[in-house]
């Protein structure tokens, strides 16, 4: 099956980029056939094998992996890891497709799979063929998951804050430190790791880090218990202790003192497959809600005919379209090989806020019913929240747009 989804989606790596350039008026607002038939595989098997059982995935706070097997097998991961390794090598565009009818179906199981294509991009931009073919490579061949491994429990949006050390010994490096609120923690085959190896605690973010490959199974890595979150909880979040654990110097991505530029240029890549998620959220948001409008009654008619309820509908649809559009520019934008950290943040933070919006409206669309477990919106509102806060919080978003646009100010 995977060969065959291969064999489909191959010709149309750089997808709506190749596609638009063939239009000399520029933009272009259609998908081309390979990738409409992308979306649909996606779709087909997010309504299918997601939705049905999201709400026990939910309750019971299990890691998803007949979903990853299946979504493997499929091809629906992995996507943008490059051909010698096995991989289709595929646009961020692309991958954007997926996440969003993914997220559609449960936001929580996309993001077990999509926090391992986080942990796989340092890899992808940065690793050399040897290490690219030994780490991505197995995650080709079998259903394993990757992990991004930089929060700290005192540093989140301050990574120069990071505290976690690694010092070189001989041919390796040890390791010593803890990681908080790490996604695929307790599940990862292995992790990218963020540490600090200058040992000047005044050097500047630039050369103070360095980025490490860290086996799973590496002596002295002992991840914590799974954290109980608001939302997203088929997803598998802890902290990780290391302690003295050895990493061979052949493991070090690029360099000793790289780790932030790595770290921070992965972001460009995996922001706007996170806006892409929220996009979807909000779309099923929109969906479950118009559908109740419709079924409702109140004063003799469909609560949708009231004009209170219609607006907040075509709102909600306004929302969605235009998050859709940002998170398409931003990934439009890193594919075409232009820095995207401007799009990115407002696709992000649009997105994430969005996202929490439309989730709001759709439970008071709900009334009493949409604060109920039995029906799907409390578990979207509650899913939403974490948008607003992980790969960068939207306060962080807003720091990296206003400082582009006051940059440009100088310039006028």
């Amino acid at each position: 099956m995977l060969k065959q989804v291969q064999n489909i989606f191959k010709p149309n790596y750089l997808g709506a980029l190749r596609y638009a350039s063939s239009h000399p008026n520029g933009y272009n607002f259609e998908l081309n056939e390979t990738q409409l038939e992308f979306q649909s595989v996606a779709r087909k098997f997010a309504r299918e094998e997601i939705v049905p059982v999201a709400g026990e995935y939910d309750k019971s706070g299990k890691y998803p992996w007949p979903i990853i097997k299946k979504a493997h097998a499929l091809g629906l991961m992995n996507g943008h890891i490059p051909e010698h390794c096995g991989g289709l090598a595929s646009s961020i565009f692309d991958g954007c497709l997926v996440a969003e009818e993914l997220a559609y179906a449960c936001t929580g199981i996309m993001t077990a799979l999509e926090a391992s294509g986080l942990g796989q991009t340092p890899v992808i931009i940065a690793g050399n063929k040897e290490q690219q073919k030994k780490y991505l490579g197995r995650l080709i061949e079998e259903p394993l998951v990757a992990a991004y491994c930089v929060t700290e429990p005192v540093a989140g949006s301050d990574v120069n804050g990071v505290k976690t050390r690694a010092e070189k010994k001989g041919n390796e490096w040890i390791l010593n430190g803890q990681k908080m609120w790490i996604t695929n923690g307790g599940v990862a085959n292995w992790y990218f790791v963020l540490a600090r190896t200058n040992p000047d605690p005044k050097a500047p973010a630039a050369n103070a880090f360095t980025g490490f490959i860290v086996d799973g199974d590496s002596p002295g890595l002992t991840p914590g218990r799974k954290e109980i979150n608001m939302g997203q909880r088929a997803s598998d979040t802890r902290g990780i202790t290391f302690e003295d654990v050895r990493i061979p110097a052949e493991n070090v991505l690029i360099g000793e003192g790289a780790g932030f530029k790595v770290a921070m240029g992965t972001f460009d890549k995996t922001r706007p497959p996170v806006a892409a998620g929220a996009c979807g959220l909000a779309q099923r948001c929109l969906d479950e809600a118009s559908k109740y409008a419709t079924e409702r009654k109140a004063f003799g008619t469909s609560i949708g005919n009231h004009q209170a309820v219609a607006f907040m509908l075509a709102d909600m649809a306004i929302a969605v379209e235009t998050t859709r559009l940002a998170w398409m520019k931003s990934a439009w934008d890193v594919d075409n090989g232009k820095r995207n950290s401007y799009s990115a943040a407002i696709a992000k933070c649009y997105g994430a806020d969005i996202a929490n919006k439309c989730a709001s409206d759709a439970v008071q669309i709900f009334g009493g019913n949409g604060f109920n477990s039995d029906y799907p919106v409390e578990k979207l509102m509650r899913d939403a929240k974490i948008y607003q806060i992980y790969e960068g919080t939207s306060q962080i978003q807003r720091i990296i747009i206003s400082r582009e646009v006051l940059g440009r100010a100088k310039t006028l």
